[in-house]
């Protein structure tokens, strides 16, 4: 980013695991760049997701970079996602014709849940195997996959935890870090925020302020979807060697599967 420091910028990085991601501020005003974003950031910010786009820029390296406003906020609490902002931000998201049409025309395929659990199948390394929530899990993927039909998929997030999404100190919701969008079922977004922050017995009402009807294939779908992100954690933390963070998905991971055991 030395074409920033030239132009008279400081930049200070901004977090995040790619390391892509910047705080840029001149003569008192502040952006968010961030180098190699999708052309799909445009079609975030004209949706409002995610604070506006200002420019972007090929520089010399051939790098482009994209400049947003910088937001001071802070990511949400746990207690705050089962808020009705969340689900109708989701809901939003979900049913955008604009977000769907932009990530076709980048020529994105659907992701079925037959490439999800490839992909699981392939990445798994034999310490993640020998245990045997990890096995039961597969077990239950194999079994149970979801069949919708593709024509309801949307565009997805894919990775809803609460740390993505910002609140500003102007009290605007955005939802962050779309390096892992998809065509998808929709249950793949909704079962994690229901599993991970929503007491089952307040499941039908988020699903209602979601807009959506609280059915059996939908608790099936969710499971499903739940069960594969909860593997990919205990991969990731697993790789990096933070064992008690991956012990800790072992044990979401064990829950999901107990919860609802009968679907």
């Amino acid at each position: 980013m030395e074409h920033f420091y030239q132009l008279g910028w400081t930049l200070d990085s901004a977090g995040g695991a790619s390391g892509e991601a910047y705080m840029a501020e001149q003569d008192g005003r502040k952006l968010f760049l961030k180098r190699n974003s999708s052309p799909f950031l445009a079609a975030l910010s004209a949706e409002g997701i995610v604070p506006k786009l200002v420019w972007t820029k090929r520089i010399e390296t051939g790098e482009v970079v994209t400049a947003q406003h910088w937001k001071n906020g802070r990511s949400l609490m746990h207690d705050e996602m089962k808020s009705n902002r969340v689900a109708l931000m989701l809901r939003k998201i979900h049913k955008s014709t604009q977000l769907l049409n932009m990530l076709k025309r980048l020529e994105m395929e659907p992701m079925y849940p037959s490439m999800l659990l490839k992909k699981i199948n392939s990445s798994l390394s034999r310490n993640v195997l020998t245990h045997h929530v990890i096995r039961k899990s597969l077990l239950y993927l194999e079994e149970h996959m979801p069949n919708l039909n593709s024509a309801f998929y949307t565009v997805c997030h894919g990775d809803v935890n609460h740390n993505n999404w910002l609140l500003s100190e102007q009290d605007e919701l955005f939802l962050v870090d779309w390096e892992g969008a998809m065509i998808a079922d929709p249950a793949i977004d909704i079962g994690m925020i229901l599993y991970t922050y929503i007491e089952p017995a307040e499941w039908c009402d988020w699903l209602s302020k979601y807009g959506i009807q609280d059915t059996l294939d939908l608790r099936k779908r969710m499971k499903w979807y739940t069960i594969i992100q909860a593997i990919a954690m205990v991969e990731w933390y697993e790789e990096k060697n933070r064992f008690q963070d991956m012990n800790e998905w072992l044990q979401f991971l064990n829950d999901v599967l107990m919860m609802n055991r009968f679907i």
